[in-house]
């Protein structure tokens, strides 16, 4: 066994170490606005309730390793002091990967993500629809751990008003953790899920993607495709060219149907398909090649 003072090695590697160790951590998509009312979203797995009477959950947007700047969730709670903390499952875990994305101050990780807003009751910030449980709180106070880069900021935030799916729910009105199948982060890339164990999401860190929001209005109502599957799509760091998409109709690449015998069901199944395998531009190349053959 290794011993190790952590004053002793990097902030980058003892990150690493009490993310790797302390797992799984349940995962806070926390909702806020600034006070010019834009809205931002942002999971946080430093994340736990605390308290039942009063209701008291805590979340700790950390100050970043790399620059030792703050986040606007951070900036957001300071400034309003209300917060909504959506808890994610299985069905949005790409959307919630998605909208972790360091996108710039004033854009709305809701569109980027693909998320339904939703008006709360007691408090200004949205909610997210597509969340099994929504918890709208206040936030009582800040804690500022440290002033260099890595150092938490504990939010304790009281519970005035929780929403809950009833489809989650059991007999008894209580709920189900098989129903909720609620997923928990881990080390690295790694997730880990209540029903089935663990999986793997590369984290959107070096480059953004282009957003749910970016994606052709067809492939974003698709009756097909899942949540999940846009926020893959999303996580793109660009559209295919009209290059690309000709390129694509003219060679039939990666198993694409006929485009003569293709219906829009078969279309989005095939190219489900091709995103579960990882075929993830070549699925959007083909959504959008359709588009271009039907018009």
């Amino acid at each position: 066994m290794i011993t190790i003072n952590p004053k002793e090695i990097s902030i980058e590697k003892l990150h690493g170490y009490l993310l790797g160790a302390i797992a799984p951590r349940p995962i806070a998509l926390a909702s806020t606005i600034d006070e010019e009312g834009n809205s931002n979203l942002s999971p946080f797995s430093f994340f736990n309730v605390f308290s039942a009477n009063p209701p008291i959950l805590i979340f700790s947007p950390a100050r970043r390793v790399s620059d030792n700047t703050t986040k606007h969730t951070l900036e957001n709670v300071l400034q309003t002091k209300e917060v909504v903390i959506n808890i994610v499952n299985h069905d949005m875990v790409q959307q919630m990967s998605l909208s972790s994305a360091e996108f710039p101050q004033g854009i709305d990780e809701f569109k980027k993500a693909g998320f339904t807003p939703l008006p709360s009751v007691k408090v200004a910030p949205p909610r997210v629809a597509e969340s099994p449980v929504q918890f709208e709180c206040k936030v009582n106070e800040i804690i500022a751990l440290g002033n260099e880069g890595g150092a938490g900021n504990l939010v304790i935030c009281e519970v005035v008003q929780l929403h809950i799916n009833e489809a989650i729910l059991d007999k008894e009105g209580k709920i189900d953790a098989k129903k909720l199948d609620a997923v928990a982060r881990m080390g690295g890339a790694w997730y880990n899920r209540s029903k089935e164990g663990m999986f793997q999401i590369p984290k959107p860190i070096s480059k953004l993607g282009i957003g749910v929001d970016t994606l052709p209005e067809s492939v974003r109502n698709s009756t097909v495709l899942t949540g999940n599957d846009l926020g893959i799509l999303g996580g793109l760091e660009q559209l295919p060219t009209k290059e690309e998409i000709s390129t694509f109709i003219e060679k039939g690449e990666s198993g694409c149907p006929h485009f003569k015998e293709a219906t829009y069901e078969k279309t989005h199944q095939q190219a489900q398909k091709m995103i579960q395998k990882g075929f993830v531009k070549d699925a959007l190349k083909l959504l959008m090649a359709m588009d271009v053959l039907t018009k």
